[in-house]
């Protein structure tokens, strides 16, 4: 057999036996060294994510010796250094497998590892299901997509194509430990029956290479206590395809194989993972390589020769694997090192076109110029189609769904903007601003098609809406950023406006709730009755700091756009999460489940409030990892969505200095800040954690944002398969390409808080063109990792004392130079004119009363009285 190394030009095989790195035990210079390969392989992630459409990856450069033909200096090939694997254990759900950015052909082998596999392969020893070609990376809840899986036999015993498994219930095989190994755009592993996949793709086909011993008779071992004895098989190779998806969520679906051509074409239709609806998906598989000999159809394990045509799968009648589909048996592949490829097209709008999308793009089934093609030229400086259908055959669009123009590619899924508003799509409008354009443009289309923007969608399905409307901020933070390149602004602005103004009948799966309460109260009750629509009753608080700062978005898109009264009006809302802070509420919590209550010295909280304006108790550190911490997802009848009031009570980016005023000023809010860092109550597997780590930029503190920075990566965020804290959600490696790169953004506003990079220089090709880099540089850079404070610095040449910079930076270009060192700066960024902005004043308190409701609350009382437990 193939061996792995020698497959792929990239690297040696990631092996599973390999223990995860003990960071904090490393050399310091060895730590740069993971820094460097966390941050590189992040950087090829980012893209690879579920967003959808394409555009341009620009080339990162830690150093000018780096830099190859993109800058000068010698050629180094960084691919080498990714590792797609990063991830895919601990609850990352990260996809490792063969994939384009913005790609629709997502190969992988999907594992049957419970409540882990969203992404279909999981870096653990469970079984393999199968392979197949569609999936997200990154996402929470059930798996997404997986459908259309392959399975392969290297043969069947006594060459009895009935006693071979097919049923998903029945088929799983172990791997062979240690042979999994990801780069980029190829994906390969050893599976003990024998068989050996590998993969690797175009935008819309995946393309996979099954390889055999070639002895005519195999063993299969037994490591099964209920076979008794290992099993002979007949070396004749059976590869079948399934309608199941990996949530096993078809509720129809058809299949028919070709015996001459050994064509196998079929369609299902899924439910999305995460949202309402169905969506129909279609696939086209061929496969070359070796003469056939049988084919037929299976349901469960009854597989029948000579039937080849399924239709109505799952249409009223039950099949307990849910299992159904086709298979073709194959005479010995002899040639070719005996192998046997497999060509599969997929597509969202026909079968025909799954298969003109096969055909167009790897009509020769040579392995290893689709995997030259997709890893140097499409990586590294080509422009990725969208994961849909290229432009120019948007003609075949006989069944195409509403929510794509005719004329115009659109991305098919969002997933989900509650998570990627905060830091996936601001680095996009860095490396990837066509990509990025695309998008807006895409969500406006959406707006036109559904009347409402998305705040999470996948597969043309209406996701499920977790907070605010937070694609008004990703339009405002494009907007400000100067994203202009046909872009429908005057639509964009009435899209928003909806957002604010319209409720929609079904909130839960598009814009916002309880909206009648929100205009006349500045708040959502705990205790509303709204019947204009229908969604959760639940999360006033984090819908509400939401709404808050959606609205603040909007007022800037108001202002830009010559909208003076909207702008005031939206801005006077923005203000509208101080109507959840009641300053006398306490910090309170148990050390033992039976111990007394205690408190901390920490005073003012967001708080559910009732629609007779008082505070109804929440604990604050409820849905924390230090409290309840899985109480609080879409169903929580909580007041806060995945995080706690603790958490939610920093998310007033619009408004900081009010803020540190009600907390008792910036070293009350620093000091607090870093509570919470330290008590165990902040939690990074999410995507709300990570502003609160460069919040003490506010209080003129930038050197402790470094600090925390520094102990995330690489304590939660590092080269290991488990090196991402929760659901990556396309974010994660968002948040570590910014902090390592020294800046990270404020979404929504033209704003980037900055910390020192973890490199001696990075570079970021302008955008006003021509030969121009945006660089950031530390002039006594450490490579031990001692000196991680900003002293001083300047900006081409000149003084900088402001602990921020705007995105004008990384459209002009520029040097920004740190001097650093071991002890925090005693000036750069810390005083006042140094600070970020904050967009509103003491003035704009107007009459809001904050104690307001405060009488009669007791909160101790309430904990009492509540029985609740815990920390």
């Amino acid at each position: 057999m193939r061996r792995a190394e020698e497959s792929s030009p990239f690297r040696k095989p990631f092996s599973m036996a390999a223990a995860p790195l003990r960071f904090r035990g490393m050399p310091r210079r060895s730590r740069f060294v993971v820094y460097a390969l966390v941050f590189i392989s992040f950087l090829y992630l980012i893209p690879r994510m579920h967003l959808g459409m394409g555009g341009t990856l620009l080339f990162f450069l830690i150093s000018p010796e780096a830099a190859g033909p993109y800058g000068g200096g010698h050629k180094v090939d960084i691919l080498r250094y990714v590792d797609p694997l990063i991830g895919t254990t601990n609850g990352g759900h990260v996809f490792p497998g063969a994939s384009l950015p913005y790609g629709m052909a997502k190969a992988v082998a999907d594992t049957n590892s419970h409540a882990e596999n969203a992404a279909g392969f999981v870096s653990d020893n469970s079984e393999i299901l199968g392979f197949s070609h569609m999936h997200d990376s990154g996402t929470g809840g059930q798996p997404s997509m997986g459908n259309f899986p392959l399975f392969v036999h290297a043969g069947c015993p006594e060459d009895d194509h009935k006693q071979c498994v097919y049923s998903l219930m029945d088929r799983p095989i172990a791997r062979v430990n240690g042979s999994a190994f990801a780069a980029p755009g190829y994906f390969s592993l050893n599976l003990t029956n024998h068989v050996r996949a590998e993969m690797t793709v175009t935008e819309h086909t995946a393309l996979y290479r099954f390889s055999f011993p070639g002895n005519d008779t195999l063993t299969l071992k037994s490591d099964d206590p209920l076979r008794k004895k290992d099993v002979d098989i007949t070396y004749s190779p059976i590869i079948l395809v399934d309608l199941v998806d990996l949530m096993n969520s078809r509720s129809t679906g058809g299949i028919q194989v070709y015996n001459q051509s050994g064509r196998i074409v079929g369609e299902g239709q899924y439910q999305p993972s995460f949202g309402a609806g169905r969506y129909n998906a279609f696939f086209c598989a061929d496969f070359k390589g070796a003469a056939i000999r049988k084919t037929g159809t299976f349901i469960s394990n009854n597989a029948t020769e000579g039937v080849n045509f399924l239709d109505g799968v799952g249409n009223g009648f039950y099949i307990p694997s849910g299992s159904a589909g086709a298979w073709i048996q194959f005479e010995k592949p002899v040639e070719n090192n005996h192998e046997i490829m497999a060509r599969v097209g997929v597509s969202f709008i026909s079968v025909e076109q799954a298969c003109d999308n096969a055909e167009r793009e790897i009509a020769d089934y040579n392995f290893e110029r689709v995997e030259r093609h997709c890893c140097r030229h499409r990586i590294i400086r080509g422009r990725i189609s969208c994961g849909i259908i290229p432009p120019s055959h948007t003609s075949t669009r006989k069944s195409l769904p509403k929510t794509a123009d005719a004329g115009r590619l659109t991305c098919r899924r969002f997933y989900c903007i509650w998570d990627s508003f905060r830091a996936q799509h601001p680095l996009l409008t860095i490396i990837d601003p066509p990509a990025q354009t695309d998008m807006i443009r895409a969500l406006i289309d959406i707006y036109r098609h559904e009347g409402k923007l998305p705040d999470c969608r996948m597969s043309f399905s209406k996701g499920y809406t977790q907070g605010g409307s937070n694609a008004d901020i990703v339009l405002a933070d494009a907007f400000v950023k100067n994203l202009t390149d046909n872009i429908d602004w005057d639509t964009a602005y009435k899209a928003v406006l909806s957002d604010a103004e319209e409720e929609p009948q079904m909130w839960g799966v598009e814009g916002r709730g309880n909206l009648e309460s929100w205009h006349k109260l500045g708040y959502i009750p705990w205790d509303d009755i709204d019947t204009n629509g229908t969604g959760p009753m639940s999360r006033s608080i984090s819908r509400g700091v939401e709404y808050a700062y959606d609205d603040f978005a909007i007022s800037l898109l108001a202002s830009g756009l010559g909208h003076d009264a909207d702008a005031k009006k939206y801005h006077q809302r923005g203000s509208n999460w101080r109507n959840y802070w009641n300053p006398q509420q306490a910090d309170l919590y148990r050390e033992d489940p039976d111990g007394p209550v205690l408190k901390t010295k920490f005073k003012g909280f967001m708080q559910p409030r009732k629609l007779d304006g008082s505070f109804r108790y929440e604990n604050t550190r409820a849905c924390s990892p230090v409290h309840n911490m899985h109480i609080c997802y879409y169903d929580t009848h909580l007041s806060s969505y995945e995080g706690s009031p603790w958490l939610y009570s920093f998310f007033v980016p619009q408004d900081m200095d009010s803020l540190i005023t009600l907390m008792g000023g910036p070293d009350a809010f620093v000091e607090r800040l870093n509570y919470f860092h330290t008590s165990g109550i902040s939690y990074m597997g999410n995507e709300q954690g990570f502003l609160p780590v460069f919040q003490f930029h506010y209080a003129g503190r930038p050197a402790i944002s470094s600090y925390w920075a520094r102990s995330y990566i690489p304590s939660l965020f590092n080269s290991s398969v488990n090196g991402i804290p929760g659901n990556d959600d396309c974010a994660m490696g968002a948040f570590s390409a910014f902090a390592m790169m020294g800046f990270f953004p404020v979404a929504g506003q033209d704003v980037y808080l900055l910390t020192p990079p973890f490199f001696r220089e990075v570079k970021i090709k302008a955008k006003s063109g021509g030969n121009k880099w945006a660089v950031i540089r530390v002039k006594n850079f450490d490579p031990e990792g001692r000196r991680i404070y900003i002293q001083s610095a300047t900006l081409n040449g000149r003084r900088y004392t402001r602990n921020w910079i705007t995105h004008e930076f990384f459209i002009k270009g520029g040097i920004l130079e740190f001097v650093v060192g071991e002890e925090e700066g005693k000036e750069w960024g810390r005083g006042e004119e140094g600070r970020p902005p904050s967009w509103y004043g003491d003035e704009d308190f107007g009459d809001w009363d904050g104690n307001k409701g405060v009488e009669g609350v007791d909160a101790e009382e309430e904990e009492r009285q509540a029985g609740r437990r815990g920390r």
